[in-house]
């Protein structure tokens, strides 16, 4: 996708307690969102790798993650929106198109470059929320002005250090900093597992035991601190009541409200 711009003004009100909806009207179509579930758990595992390696910089993981995401993000808004999907995402915010596609494409624009930030820019928290229900799955893409949760794990980060290189404790503070690194690689290596756990293979798991999953995740930085987290998620059986044709903007639900109140108790900001 390349470079990400910023939507113009009105792309956080997009976003701000919506979801996006997507219906899973047969076998195919769930196959289809575990191999994109099972895609994520694959870069978490990625990550995890680069984490774990002294010779790769941490900014580096995260830009192959984000690549990865971009590259998902970008199939996803072209078969919403075509080829042209950023000029159509322009046009609804600017009130030129009033139309889902304009809406989704608005949604997930704003929600990348959010994402693409994320590394790059203190105290800004991502918190995605991906829930499974019988008929449809929703994808909550959330951002807090926080760097971490109640239970993110944090790990220092060298090359977004002041640190002198020649100090006299400077060598404890990148073995620590290794350290953490990879303690952190072991816990998305874990925590990968959570994801393939929620959403199983479709042939391999009867019905009544997939229709329900969840995952919410939280990953931000404060200067040279960076943060991971991602829990189980137990989606409410009563949210919908009606089924979903097409893929379309509902309210965030109470899982979201749920979520923040258990894992950002202090965060002023949620977008």
């Amino acid at each position: 996708m390349g470079e990400t711009e910023a939507c113009p003004d009105g792309g956080a009100n997009v976003l701000y307690g919506n979801a996006v909806r997507t219906p899973l009207p047969d076998r195919q179509a769930e196959t289809l969102f575990h191999q994109n579930m099972t895609a994520i758990a694959e870069g978490r595992e990625r990550k995890a790798e680069l984490l774990a390696d002294p010779s790769v910089s941490v900014a580096k993981a995260y830009e192959t993650e984000f690549e990865r995401v971009a590259e998902t993000f970008e199939r996803r808004l072209r078969r919403i929106a075509g080829d042209d999907y950023e000029a159509v995402a322009r046009a609804y915010l600017r009130g030129e198109r009033e139309d889902r596609e304009g809406e989704l494409a608005a949604y997930y624009i704003e929600g990348l470059w959010r994402i693409q930030q994320r590394s790059t820019i203190s105290e800004m928290l991502f918190f995605p929320l991906i829930l499974r229900y019988p008929d449809s799955f929703t994808v909550n893409l959330r951002f807090a002005g926080e760097h971490t949760t109640t239970e993110s794990v944090p790990f220092e980060s060298p090359q977004h250090a002041a640190t002198d290189s020649e100090g006299p404790h400077a060598q404890q503070y990148f073995d620590e900093s290794q350290y953490e690194q990879e303690r952190a690689a072991e816990y998305l290596r874990e925590t990968a597992g959570v994801i393939r756990e929620q959403f199983p293979h479709p042939d391999e798991v009867p019905f009544a035991e997939r229709k329900y999953g969840g995952v919410v995740s939280a990953g931000g930085r404060y200067e040279s601190m960076f943060t991971e987290m991602l829990a189980p998620v137990s989606p409410d059986p009563d949210r919908f009541s009606e089924p979903v044709t097409e893929s379309t903007l509902v309210p965030a639900g109470e899982e979201a409200k749920r979520t923040a109140e258990k894992y950002l108790p202090a965060a002023k900001v949620i977008i």
